[in-house]
């Protein structure tokens, strides 16, 4: 009984990432007043990658019912550092090369990085709601809707998002955050799918008619 009242009111994974979002918005932030705005790249960024974060905040507000599916597990003291100095200081990295980046942005440039950002979190938008909406209606896997064309398409939608603050930082230094991100996600990938191929005995029939990350491709 004390060691379950100890653990309720341990942090969970998801306030240090609420945390680090918030982090991440206070450093875009910091950019914009120490190295000033310069060009449009310099507001597109932190409109895109600022309201992102805002949206992450909103989102839990708009469907409580989410903040107790994803990232429910404590956390301890170090991993709320780990949390704030990789999902607060280094996602905040494209921004800093972003406001620190001289060359005025193409418009063929902000184009591709505004279709990057647009689609990306309307799929991932739609996917945790469809599964969201799913789960509360009592439903098991979800194979259809958005979740047919790959059976990760929340990854592949926020990977698109964060290509797209690259896109628009116009450094190669920038790509090393969707290239972290993707070697994070396959990790995670590989797990999610032993657990599932042994909960849902139809799973073997989804892994044959779905890709497993990028629609039609892979």
């Amino acid at each position: 009984m004390q060691d379950s009242a100890v653990q309720s009111s341990r942090m969970t994974e998801l306030t240090a990432i609420n945390l680090a979002k918030t982090l991440t918005l206070v450093l875009l932030i910091a950019c914009a007043l120490i190295f000033g705005i310069q060009d449009w790249r310099q507001v597109l960024y932190l409109c895109l990658h600022g309201g992102y974060c805002v949206w992450w905040l909103l989102e839990q507000w708009l469907y409580p019912e989410r903040r107790k599916a994803i990232f429910s597990e404590p956390i301890s003291a170090i991993g709320v550092i780990l949390c704030l100095l990789i999902v607060g200081v280094f996602y905040a990295m494209p921004g800093y090369f972003a406001f620190t980046n001289p060359e005025p942005l193409a418009y063929l440039t902000g184009a591709i990085a505004l279709i990057l950002y647009t689609f990306g979190s309307l799929i991932n938008t739609s996917a945790d709601v469809q599964k969201l909406t799913a789960k509360q209606y009592g439903a098991g896997l979800v194979t259809d809707g958005a979740w047919r064309f790959s059976r990760h398409i929340n990854y592949f939608a926020d990977l698109l998002r964060y290509l797209s603050f690259s896109v628009l930082a116009g450094s190669p230094w920038a790509y090393g955050l969707p290239v972290f991100i993707t070697a994070l996600y396959l990790s995670l990938m590989s797990k999610t799918e032993k657990s599932r191929l042994e909960k849902y005995p139809e799973y073997p029939q989804y892994v044959q008619s779905s890709k497993k990350l990028i629609p039609g491709i892979w």
